[in-house]
């Protein structure tokens, strides 16, 4: 299948599609999903960085996502086992690139936190600069996909960060920062109801904040330290990767995910 995105304006906008969407469709299960890959992603990466040579560990997570990036990219149409890895290998290197850029580097939790910031406006800003649309049913293109995984990855760090900020800096722990962030990733979602708020910003904002709820929940599970529940970064992340893989097969079963419609970017372009 090949897509037409209709309402293109700018000759980028109107270049010729590559391939078909290589996203999912955004619905309850995406959410679901995307959230227990931010936790594995934490979990399982100091998990790694804990029982083997953080050095190994940082070079393997560089491996695996090369290797699943790569993958993604070379297909025309989206692939559910292909994309799903390459997110849950972009949550267990970036929560290793977050630690790089703390405990290694040395920068406080707040200069991370911010820098991280303003990279992802930079990101958003280009991306919508060069393509017109930051809606993610419109990745039809080898450079909008470049986009959305530049995106995606500094989301990942953005979110370890300022997790880490909310439990430490800020003293709210880890059940502290659960509810901090689940308010918040219900604040997208109710101004897109009730206050007219576009979907595009709605759809990255809660986007964003699926990485620090998930790492929070499974800090909390996991972790000895502070309000953790003790019960160790390989059981957490081993209970959630039979989630993802549990979910990921019920879909295989029901035929994939559906395929987005792109109806609704035909009447908001700037839409997700």
């Amino acid at each position: 299948m090949r897509v037409t995105v209709l309402g293109a304006r700018t000759p980028a906008a109107a270049s010729a599609r590559q391939f078909a969407v290589k996203v999912p469709e955004i619905t309850a299960l995406f959410w679901i999903i995307k959230i227990l890959t931010t936790g594995m992603g934490e979990t399982f990466s100091d998990f790694l960085v804990s029982s083997t040579n953080p050095g190994v560990a940082l070079g393997g997570g560089a491996l695996a996502l090369t290797i699943a990036l790569t993958a993604q990219f070379r297909t025309t149409r989206y692939r559910l086992w292909i994309y799903w890895s390459a997110v849950t290998m972009v949550a267990v290197f970036g929560t290793m690139i977050a630690d790089v850029l703390t405990f290694l580097v040395g920068l406080p939790y707040l200069v991370t936190t911010v820098g991280l910031a303003v990279v992802l406006a930079a990101v958003l800003a280009r991306w919508h600069a060069r393509e017109g649309t930051l809606a993610v049913h419109s990745i039809t293109t080898a450079r909008r996909e470049r986009f959305y995984w530049t995106m995606v990855m500094t989301t990942f760090v953005f979110g370890t960060v300022s997790g880490d900020l909310t439990a430490n800096l800020l003293h709210l722990g880890y059940l502290g920062s659960i509810v901090l962030f689940a308010i918040a990733i219900a604040v997208p979602a109710a101004a897109r109801r009730w206050a007219g708020l576009g979907t595009v910003a709605a759809f990255w904002s809660a986007y964003i904040i699926t990485r620090p709820l998930g790492a929070s929940i499974t800090d909390w599970l996991s972790s000895s330290r502070q309000d953790g529940l003790r019960l160790g970064t390989g059981w957490v992340s081993l209970v959630t990767t039979i989630a993802i893989v549990a979910l990921l097969g019920w879909l295989t079963t029901r035929g994939g995910e559906p395929s987005p419609d792109l109806r609704s970017d035909a009447h908001h372009p700037a839409g997700a």
